[in-house]
């Protein structure tokens, strides 16, 4: 049981090409966003789309491999851990922001509509 602690499962879609930056020390990573799509029929009888987004980063070997072959609308199966960082806004406030850290990645198929 222990391996399944803080591991996320996706499949969605790139809603834009990934940010590649390089840390101060060398070290690549990618940044991009992933779209989860859920469909279901709400009490009315209507279908209705609900669209979840997901913040990634990509580190090291998996961060070359998602800077060649990663664009927007390409659909990505991926899995990883949360990670949860604090910081400071503009006007001094504390914020939170949470990510998916990538340790695995799949491209699934050429570019869907989103």
């Amino acid at each position: 049981m222990y391996s399944i602690r803080n591991k996320v499962q996706l499949i969605g879609n790139l809603g834009k090409s990934p940010e590649i930056k390089t840390t101060d020390s060398g070290k690549k990573l990618v940044k991009f966003s992933v779209a989860t799509n859920e469909l279901y029929t709400n009490n009315k009888g209507e279908k209705v789309k609900e669209t979840q987004w997901h913040n990634v980063v990509a580190w090291g070997k998996l961060a070359d491999i998602a800077e060649k072959y990663l664009s927007k609308g390409i659909e990505v199966a991926l899995e990883g851990k949360l990670i949860t960082k604090e910081y400071a806004d503009k006007s001094g406030n504390k914020k939170q922001s949470t990510e998916i850290q990538v340790n695995e990645l799949l491209l699934l198929g050429s570019k869907t509509s989103m």
